[in-house]
Formats: C-alpha cells, sequence, structure tokens
C-alpha cells in the first residue's frame, strides 16, 4: 500500500492552511482568556477585600468588652517589697502599705540519728495523726513551747500515716508521709554531726493556723522520737513557726495566712515579697485605653487605604483598580463611615460620638486620634469611653446590674419591674447541734477491774447515777467503746449517751438536744482515772470517726459524700468545718455548687450558694440527724420574676433576661435584692464595636455582599471553563473535517497532476507531421 502525507504530490501546504483557519476559529478562546483573567483579578480583589475587612473585624471585637476600658494599674513605690494587680472593680487612690511580717509554714525537725535507713523501734504497726491547728498563749525557748495552747483548724481534715517493719526508718517515714498527701511534706536533713540525720515535716499550708500537732499511737520508740504536741510533750524542735503575713494598709492592721491578699483593697491583689513600708498608686490605666482607641484609628486606616487601591484609577499610567467602578467598594465605604458618624442612641452617659473623644474624620477620608481631647474625656468621663465602643448598661437602681446583651438588643431605655426576688435553696435543722460532753485527757486503759469498776455520771441535770462497769480486759479502743456504751445504756437506757474514742482517749456525749443538754463524770468515780485520767466537761459537738462523720450531700443536684474531721467542736467551730468539707468535695466543686453554713442557737441551716428553681439542699448520713436534727427543713430556691421594658422576662436565678421579638431581646440584668415593684430603669446602648460587628458580619457571612460578590465571579470563572471544553471540541471537530475536506482537495490535485504529466508525455511521443 502506497504512503501518502498532505501536499505531497500536489505541493498544496494543507497544514499551514489548516492552521491559519484554525487560527480565525480559535478568536474566541483568546476572548475567554482575557475575560477570565479579568474575573481572577476580581477574584484576587474580592480576597483582599475580605481580608482587610476580616482584619478589620479583628480588631473591632477587641473593643466590644467593656474591661478593655475598665483596666486598672496597681503601681508600688518599692516593687522590692510587694507585687500587685487590680481588677475593674478596684477605686483609683493611694495607698500606705507597710508589711511588719511575711506568711510562712511551721517546720519541726526530729532528734539525729546516725541512719537513714536503720529500723526504729519493734516494727509494730504505728499510727502518726497529723492535726493542723494554732498555738496561742505560753513561751518559745529554743524551738520548745511552755504553756501554750493548741486549738485545732475545724476548716482541716486530720491526716494519718501507717508505720510498720516495712517504713520504719528515716527514709520510709519520709516516704509514707509525702505518699499520704496530707499537707505534710517530710524530708531529710544532715547537719554534719554524728547523728546528722534529722526527719524535717514541714505544713503544706501557710499561717497561724498551719502549726502542727502529732500524735503517735503503737511503738514507744516512735513515740519518743516523733510525738509533738506544742500544749504537751515535744519530741520535735520546731525551727520555723506558723504565722500569717500582718500588714498595716492606710493605719488599718490587715492578716493572711499566705503572702497573697487577696481582699484587703478592694479589686486589688498584693503579693507580699519581705517586710517593709512603700506606697502604691491604683490609677485608671489610661495608657490601655489610648492604645486601643489608637489600634482601633490605626486599623481603620488600613482599610481605607485597601478599599482606595481596590477602586482606584490612576490617570498617569491609565490603570484602573481591580474593583475599580464596582459599587460593592463604594457602599462599603459610604455604610462604615455613616456608622461611625452616627451618634449612639440609648447612652445614658454624656458621650455620643466619637468626635467627643478626639477621633474625626479627615479631609482625605482617614481617621485621626487627638489624644488631649481624648485624656480630656477619660479624666471627665473615664467609664462613658467605654460605652462608645462596648455594649453597656446603666441601671438607676444600684440593686439591679447589667450583666450582657446580644447583638439582637435595641439600644434604649427600658423599665424595669419585680414582682419577687430571687431565693436560694437551704436546708434548716429541726433542732440544736449542741449537746453536754465530758472527755478524757489520755487514753484510757483496756482494763476494768474492781475496785476501780464504778462510773457516776450526771445527765441533763440529772444524777449522779452509778454505772457498774463489766470486769474484763478489752482488745482495743473500739472494743472498750462497745462494753462502755452497753454498760452505760443497762444503767441511764438506752440512747441516752453516745461513747465515743479518738486515738484512744473517750468522750460521752448526751444525745438531748440543746440549752438542757449537759453531761459530767462524776469525780468520785472509781473508774476515772483508768478510762478518763481527768474527765472535762463542756457543751458542744462530738464528731467521732466512724459514728457521725459522714454526710451524703445533696447540693442543687449533685450528690456528694463528705466526711467531717473528728474532734469537739463550738458551734462555730463545727459551722467552719461543715462548710469546709462540704465546699471541699470535688463533686460539688466541679460543678460550681456550694454552701454557706450557719446557725443560730444551735440550729444549723446550710444554703446552697445558687439562687433560684434548681438550687437546693439535702443531707443524710450517720451525722445528718445530730446536726440538722431529724426533721429538716427544706427550703427551694426560686426565680427572680418582673418585666424589663414592660414585657414579661424570662429568669433564672436571680439574672432577668428580655424575651425574643422584643426590643430589649438578650438584655440580662442582674436582681441582686432591695425591693418588689418598680426598679427604676435600664439604659442600653450597643456601642460602635457592636454596630460595626454587625455591619461586617454583613458583609463577610456566608451570604453576606462580598461573600456573594466572590461566589459570582467564582461562578462565572467556573462556567468559562465549562465553555472552554465546549469551544475546544467544536474547533476539534472543524479542525477535522478541514483537515478531510483538504485532504480529498490534496488527492484530486494530485491525481490532476498525475493525469496532466501523463497526457504530457504521451503528446511529446505523438509522430510529428511531415516527418
Amino acid at each position: 500500500m502506497a504512503l501518502s502525507s498532505p501536499g505531497l504530490g500536489s505541493n498544496l501546504d494543507v497544514n499551514g492552511i489548516i492552521s491559519k483557519l484554525m487560527t480565525v476559529e480559535s478568536q474566541p478562546l483568546q476572548k475567554l482568556a482575557k475575560k477570565e483573567a479579568s474575573y481572577q483579578a476580581q477574584l484576587s480583589a474580592y480576597g483582599s477585600l475580605s481580608g482587610a475587612l476580616s482584619s478589620f473585624q479583628g480588631t473591632v471585637n477587641g473593643l466590644a468588652s467593656l474591661s478593655k476600658f475598665q483596666a486598672l494599674s496597681a503601681t508600688p513605690a518599692d516593687s522590692t517589697i510587694l507585687s500587685a494587680s487590680a481588677s475593674s472593680s478596684a477605686a483609683a487612690g493611694s495607698y500606705s502599705v507597710n508589711v511588719a511580717t511575711l506568711a510562712q509554714a511551721q517546720s519541726v525537725y526530729a532528734a539525729g540519728q546516725a541512719s537513714t535507713t536503720a529500723a526504729i523501734g519493734s516494727g509494730a504497726s504505728t499510727t502518726l495523726t497529723f492535726q493542723f491547728g494554732s498555738i496561742s498563749g505560753g513561751t518559745l525557748t529554743n524551738g520548745k513551747y511552755t504553756g501554750a495552747t493548741f486549738t485545732q483548724d475545724a476548716s482541716r481534715a486530720s491526716g494519718t500515716v501507717t508505720i510498720d517493719s516495712s517504713n520504719n526508718t528515716l527514709e520510709g517515714i519520709r516516704d509514707a508521709v509525702n505518699a499520704a498527701n496530707i499537707g505534710v511534706s517530710a524530708t531529710i536533713i544532715n547537719d554534719g554531726s554524728a547523728t546528722p540525720n534529722r526527719l524535717v515535716f514541714t505544713s503544706k499550708t501557710s499561717g497561724a493556723t498551719s502549726a502542727m500537732k502529732i500524735a503517735v499511737s503503737g511503738d514507744a520508740s516512735l513515740s519518743s522520737l516523733l510525738a509533738y504536741d506544742p500544749a504537751g510533750t515535744q519530741n520535735l524542735t520546731q525551727s520555723v513557726v506558723a504565722q500569717n503575713a500582718t500588714a498595716t494598709i492606710n493605719g488599718i492592721a490587715v492578716s493572711s495566712s499566705t503572702n497573697t491578699l487577696t481582699s484587703a483593697i478592694q479589686g486589688v491583689t498584693l503579693n507580699l515579697a519581705k517586710v517593709g513600708a512603700t506606697n502604691l498608686t491604683v490609677a485608671r490605666d489610661t495608657s490601655a485605653v489610648q492604645s486601643a482607641v489608637q489600634s482601633f484609628v490605626n486599623a481603620y486606616n488600613q482599610l481605607d487605604k485597601t478599599l482606595k487601591s481596590l477602586n482606584a484609577y490612576d490617570a498617569q499610567t491609565k490603570q484602573a483598580g481591580p474593583l475599580q467602578g464596582d459599587y460593592t467598594v463604594a457602599l462599603i465605604q459610604s455604610q462604615i463611615k455613616s456608622t461611625l458618624s452616627s451618634p449612639l442612641t440609648g447612652v445614658g452617659g454624656s458621650l455620643t460620638s466619637l468626635s467627643q473623644i478626639g477621633v474625626s474624620f479627615q479631609k482625605d477620608g482617614t481617621l485621626a486620634l487627638d489624644t488631649a481631647k481624648l485624656n480630656t474625656a477619660m479624666s471627665s468621663n473615664f467609664l462613658d469611653v467605654g460605652g462608645l465602643f462596648a455594649p453597656m448598661g446603666r441601671t438607676t437602681d444600684s440593686l439591679v446590674s447589667f450583666s450582657s446583651s446580644t447583638t439582637k438588643t435595641k439600644p434604649g431605655n427600658y423599665t424595669v419591674e419585680v414582682s419577687s426576688l430571687a431565693a436560694q435553696g437551704k436546708l434548716t435543722g429541726s433542732a440544736s447541734f449542741a449537746r453536754g460532753y465530758a472527755t478524757g485527757s489520755q487514753a484510757a486503759a483496756l482494763t476494768i477491774a474492781a475496785p476501780n469498776d464504778v462510773l457516776k455520771l450526771t445527765l441533763d441535770g440529772v444524777g449522779p447515777t452509778s454505772v457498774s462497769l463489766t470486769n474484763t480486759t478489752y482488745a482495743s479502743a473500739a472494743a472498750l467503746v462497745t462494753g462502755l456504751q452497753a454498760d452505760i445504756d443497762a444503767a441511764l437506757g438506752a440512747n441516752k449517751v453516745v461513747v465515743t474514742q479518738n486515738n484512744g482517749v473517750l468522750t460521752l456525749n448526751s444525745t438531748t438536744a440543746g440549752g438542757a443538754s449537759a453531761m459530767a463524770v462524776d469525780p468520785t468515780s472509781t473508774a476515772l482515772a483508768t478510762l478518763f485520767g481527768t474527765a472535762t466537761s463542756g457543751s458542744g459537738t462530738v464528731i467521732a470517726s466512724g459514728v457521725n462523720d459522714t454526710l451524703s450531700v445533696t447540693v442543687d443536684g449533685t450528690n456528694a459524700s463528705v466526711t467531717l474531721s473528728p474532734g469537739i467542736y463550738s458551734a462555730s467551730a463545727l459551722v467552719a468545718q461543715v462548710q469546709s468539707a462540704i465546699n471541699g468535695a470535688s463533686a460539688l466543686s466541679a460543678a460550681g455548687a456550694g454552701v454557706q453554713v450557719s446557725e443560730s442557737a444551735g440550729v444549723m441551716t446550710i444554703t446552697s450558694t445558687r439562687y433560684g428553681s434548681a438550687s437546693s439542699v439535702s443531707v443524710s448520713g450517720n451525722g445528718a440527724s445530730g446536726i440538722i436534727g431529724v426533721a429538716p427543713t427544706a427550703t427551694a430556691g426560686a426565680d427572680v420574676a418582673g418585666k424589663i421594658g414592660g414585657v414579661t422576662a424570662s429568669a433564672s436565678g436571680q439574672y432577668m433576661t428580655g424575651i425574643a421579638g422584643g426590643n430589649a431581646e438578650g438584655l440580662k440584668l442582674q436582681i441582686t435584692g432591695g425591693n418588689t415593684g418598680a426598679r427604676g430603669s435600664v439604659y442600653f446602648s450597643e456601642g460602635y464595636a457592636t454596630k460595626l460587628n454587625r455591619l461586617l458580619d454583613g458583609y463577610l457571612s456566608s451570604s453576606g455582599l462580598v461573600t456573594s460578590k466572590r461566589d459570582g465571579v467564582q461562578k462565572s470563572i467556573k462556567d468559562i471553563g465549562k465553555y472552554r471544553e465546549t469551544l475546544n471540541a467544536r474547533l476539534a471537530a472543524i479542525e477535522e473535517r478541514y483537515r478531510a475536506q483538504f485532504t480529498a482537495l490534496d488527492k484530486s490535485v494530485a491525481s490532476m497532476t498525475q493525469t496532466s504529466n501523463f497526457l504530457s508525455q504521451q503528446l511529446a511521443n505523438l509522430p510529428k507531421s511531415g516527418a
């Protein structure tokens, strides 16, 4: 089969002809490319516009909180004595601070030992019980107290550590105490002497109530090394005294268990560093406000620069910006400028426009800040400056406060009416928790034998009544309690007296509540010395481990089990212990629940810290009846109720919020007290930040102006791509048709050329006439 190529034999330039024809046919593609490049430039321009608006909105968002404009600075004259910080609730002023003492934690140490790994004692199971409290009275000489009194801190639980043959070395005791995590740090210090190793206990909590008392029950060698009672036997030596930080502020004495004082000056936190005197200046942080306002001006000017570049036309180069003539840019410029130029409404203060604080438009359309004018405004209307930018509510009633608003809250003046105040859920006891008690001065002997087997008791004013004790030897203090309880019940009647023990020390507690309750051990009791040593009588509440120390508490729907520290409590001490134990429960704190505990005439009330219908308190457990009685009264919490702007508001706790659909929608107010009825009004202004945010959201949201324009351009680019595919397919078909036609022509011309050549040859071979 013969090979052929276009033009071969005909000298016809088929490829060249087709190429030129296709160039003409492809002119629509060139127009599409130019149009696509224009759209791509617009798309890039809209991206730049969106980025500039987003950046401006970021600055605006930073101005939408009043706290930005209410910051205060706290500056000490001598920063080596203390450092300080101030919140928005602080008051500007000058304070004279004289730090007398720094808070510190007690530290005590044991007699030196030759080895840290040698066994101490027999290895018998021994319990170390750490109590925390305050030391008062007496004298301190060479680390030992004489004539002092130790008072346990009712808010702190005791902690125990068990030492036996597995850990009865200095290192073992140290590790056991640290592992117990009971608020004590243990370490060993080598003093370089012949017996250099000293075990040191340091309270993890500073303050005057962090002193330690250490009872040792078990091995005598461990007791002689570690037992420590500031009011009695002190086998440990104190090296650092437990003390509070003390200072005077403007001549008023203050005290703190830590070196951080958070409530001495309202809204100010003081961090004490050393003893000394200095002045503290609390002032409004005007520099922070000026910086914030200047940042806003700079951010607007950067946006203005971008808008102008996108919409510009350079007459010299005859180059137009990518969005020149686009109404979008002009509209954005106009709307933002109009928003910033319009005065705010609903403002209760004197400032309603940016020009009043020195922010004004220049001839070139940019913003400028007159710092002198801003400083004047801040010196006379500091709080109002923030109201120009951030949402702000001003109430005419001091017990009604503005909490928050939403973007749907309309500026204006709204009346406030309260029909009922919020209430906290609470549980009030049905009987006094005070009980008469008698307690021993030392651990009881476990053997009861004649003639020391008679106990004479006076109960609630009746007696003394003789109680014959069973002659026997008890295996433990717990067994002694059981036997003694049975003997007393037999003589006085069941459920008249409760017998408990703590570290072997016996306590008898009357079950009668209130002022008539009394308990006394007659000094003529033959068993007095055996059981009590010396019996002390009083009125209080005895908390005994495993007897009445557990409370199952439900606060605001969250359950927790708490354990009270064993001891004998006065009314105020028991209130502190119960409140501390409940609020220390992790389940409650994680849920944001807490209580306040109070008492009146020995009747306890446990009140939720939360207001509203979700607020409630209930208590059960083995200690419940003794603390709050058998029939306590539960009172449910209640939400505040009332109207904002004449429309009934939704309510939760102390907060009323404007309902959806009204002008006050989302306006949230806190009612902290006062009377029912008309409660004045609230002036609400949304601030320029909120107005701008709403405007910018209208540009940048998924259906916003800029987003829609960008989406439209992207669609046009996509449509061009589709049309290009269609056009390319059509051009391919046209080229194929041209090639088929010219190939056929090429063949025809080649055939005709061959015929012509053949005829020419034939004619040339014909005989010539006359030959």
